[in-house]
């Protein structure tokens, strides 16, 4: 190792170094990338200041002057990215470095002065680094070392396009050194794309988490979760707390809570500028507070002296934000206290993080008020202050207040003295009992009263009992049952408040404009009919379906109720082998051979209706039918009509139709099929000859002209039923 670094760590009591310290300061890796996973508090800030020394200083203990950066560190967050800039203060404090640090929040005029006048080292956010980069601030070109620690917190925080921009401006012979506590997918894609043969180093064990945390899961009652954290921080009396919750509003909540029962608290959140930040976690290590309210902001890397307790308020949404949440606590081989506040909603979920966590937490209540007095006292006597001796001056004192007072009534005092400066615990409920239902007392001998309002007039109990109240003068209490009804409310008041009610009515029973109330001799009749019991629910008639009203005259038909149906014939139950026939059931038989077909399926079976329309093609099954006069299949009449246009062209499929002497149907026209009279729809010309529906390649040949002969099929035969589709025509 590097002298001038061995000296720094010599200097902070550094007598060993962590496994992850050893693994990455191993020679074999002097100049290899590094893919390192190890638990939060394990000294992965100083372990990677350790493994980039060789390459900024090679053989020489000290740096030149500070131009352009040489390495860059990279942080998810600007409470750790502050915190390595002093962890590489002090380690390359007597190397000559300069470090300097690029975060979001702060001045960028005083941060890129800073870069100008030269640094050794750049520790920043993503989003700034960017920023100084765009802007030409922060020169790439000399680095020979990359940092991204918590790298897998940065690619959660959508960090990854700013990553990928700032690996790619750097030199290609960097040295590039990934520091994650896990190591997820996204991370391996991104050192297998920016790291050259990296050599994946592990300090995690598979025994447990934490090994320096104790975790306890503490069952509280759903209405006692507040409660149960200022009971868990009195009686722990940590010197360092966290509290952790999931929301900002939660927190501002906690903080007034905690602030108005007597705790010294800062709180931290994204809300807050960094220049608040700052001085919270100033606060925390000068000991100003003793417990810090927060978001998963300060869920990684924060590190604060003497942190010894760590409380869940809320559950985190996930096993790694419990481990990184825990890991404030027992870092550097000290111990911690890991509690998580579990009302009974949330006791399956909080196993489910325990269990995805491999951690074995002990299930226990939350301290109660008399265990939290037992602890005042246990500490009062533990003080060191008994042993020290009195001066002069308390001595005289001490002699006077025992001559005027007992050593039992001085020995009191000073307790009651002693916690007086500390929040009262409170009383808490048991988890497991279940909450009492409180029974409604009856309500005794009433009256009736009839309100002249109702559904009708948009009234309601919840705008009617505060009037009842206010106008007749009433307690609460002395209202029972309020039933609206259509044109009238019925309201139920307390025999001994019933004359005092109707008293304050006066002579008109009038409540409010518009609303009169009247006294009634026995209870209303709600027109409810009695519901049968369980019992006889079985044996109760069936409701009778609702009919549909009769259409009104002149109103829509099919409003109208459907006739009655017809009944079912003797036969239709009997087997269809000893059926009778169609003729002997007085019914016309069907034609064997134009039975009904599906379309496009079988010949066709439909004749020319009399007086219909002429032939035309079919439209769904392609089958030839009678056609029109002067149609398209039909004969066409020769010459002109009488007193008519002579014969068009038509517009659309380029035949030849009879001229129109003022419109189809008139005098001197066509007569037209499906108008008029019945003779006037028979058709003019011969029916023509039906097709074969199920043979697509018969088509219908109008007279006078021949068939057209169709090209063979590739197969040489035709498609079996349906309909051929369109033929594209060739460009």
């Amino acid at each position: 190792m590097i002298q001038t670094l061995s000296d720094a760590l010599a200097e902070r009591n550094y007598d060993t170094l962590t496994p992850v310290q050893e693994a990455v300061t191993h020679p074999d890796l002097r100049d290899a990338d590094l893919l390192v996973s190890a638990q939060t508090g394990s000294g992965k800030t100083v372990g990677f200041g350790l493994a980039i020394a060789p390459t900024l200083l090679g053989d020489a203990e000290t740096l030149g002057p500070a131009a352009a950066p040489l390495a860059l560190i990279v942080a998810p967050t600007r409470e750790l990215a502050f915190q390595v800039t002093r962890e590489l203060g002090w380690l390359y404090a007597k190397t000559g470095a300069r470090v300097a640090s690029c975060v979001g929040g702060m001045d960028m005029r005083d941060e890129r002065r800073a870069l100008e006048r030269g640094a050794h080292i750049v520790v920043g956010t993503p989003g700034r680094l960017r920023d100084h980069i765009l802007r030409g601030s922060l020169d790439m070109t000399g680095l020979r070392a990359i940092v991204l620690d918590e790298a897998d917190e940065m690619l959660d925080l959508g960090f990854r396009e700013d990553l990928e921009f700032m690996l790619g401006e750097a030199p290609e012979e960097r040295r590039t050194l990934l520091f994650s506590a896990t190591v997820p997918p996204m991370i391996a894609t991104l050192a297998q794309h920016y790291q050259r043969d990296a050599v994946r180093v592990t300090t995690l064990s598979d025994k447990g988490q934490h090994a320096d945390i104790t975790y306890q899961a503490l069952r509280v009652a759903q209405q006692d979760a507040e409660n149960a954290i200022i009971n868990v921080l009195r009686y722990h009396e940590a010197e360092n707390a966290i509290v952790f919750a999931n929301t900002r509003a939660a927190v501002n909540r906690l903080t007034a809570r905690f602030s108005n029962r007597g705790f010294a608290v800062v709180c931290l959140s994204g809300e807050l500028s960094q220049a608040e930040r700052s001085h919270a976690l100033q606060a925390m290590r000068d000991g100003r507070a003793r417990v810090c309210v927060a978001t998963d902001v300060a869920a990684r890397g924060i590190d604060l002296p003497n942190l010894d307790l760590v409380v869940h308020a809320e559950l985190p949404s996930n096993a790694e934000t419990l481990l990184h949440r825990s890991g404030r606590t027992g870092r550097a081989g000290r111990k911690g206290l890991s509690a998580l506040v579990v009302p009974p909603k949330l006791a399956k979920k909080a196993d489910r993080l325990l269990k995805t966590a491999r951690i074995d937490a002990e299930w226990t209540t939350a301290p109660g008020a008399d265990e939290i007095l037992r602890r005042d006292e246990e500490r009062l006597l533990a003080d060191p202050m008994w042993d020290e001796a009195p001066t002069d001056t308390e001595a005289e004192f001490a002699a006077r207040l025992l001559a005027d007072r007992s050593p039992e009534t001085v020995a009191a005092a000073y307790l009651r003295l002693f916690r007086s400066r500390h929040s009262a615990p409170e009383e808490l409920s048991d988890p497991n009992a279940r909450p009492e239902r409180k029974e409604r007392a009856p309500f005794g001998p009433s009256s009736w009263f009839a309100l002249s309002v109702g559904r009708d007039d948009r009234a309601e109990a919840r705008w009617l009992l505060p009037l009842l109240l206010r106008t007749g003068g009433l307690d609460k209490d002395a209202i029972g049952a309020i039933r609206v009804q259509a044109s009238e409310t019925f309201v139920e008041i307390s025999e001994g408040a019933a004359q005092s009610f109707e008293a304050a009515l006066g002579a008109g029973g009038e409540l409010e404009k518009g609303v009169t109330a009247r006294r009634l001799e026995g209870a209303p009749d709600l027109g409810r009919p009695p519901r049968p019991r369980r019992d006889d629910d079985r044996d109760a008639a069936p409701r009778p379906k609702p009919r549909k009203p009769a259409a009104p005259a002149g109103g829509n038909a099919s409003e109208a109720p459907r006739p009655p149906r017809a009944p079912r014939p003797a036969h239709a139950d009997a087997p269809r082998a000893e059926r009778p026939a169609r003729e002997d059931r007085g019914e016309r038989p069907r034609p064997r051979g134009d039975a009904p077909e599906k379309f496009g399926k079988g010949p066709a079976h439909r004749g020319p209706k009399p007086g219909g329309k002429p032939a035309g093609k079919g439209k769904r099954d392609g089958e030839d039918r009678p056609g029109k006069p002067g149609g398209k299949f039909g004969a066409k009449p020769s010459g002109k009509f009488a007193g008519g246009k002579p014969a068009g062209k038509g517009k659309r499929d380029g035949e030849d139709r009879p001229g129109k002497p003022g419109g189809f149907g008139k005098p001197g026209g066509e007569a037209r099929g499906g108008k008029g009279s019945a003779p006037d729809r028979k058709p003019a010309g011969k029916p023509a000859p039906r097709g074969n529906a199920s043979n697509t390649s018969e088509r219908f040949t109008p007279p006078g002209k021949s068939a057209k002969p169709r090209p063979a099929r590739a197969s040489g035969k035709p498609k079996a039923g349906g309909m051929q589709p369109p033929k594209r025509r060739k460009p």
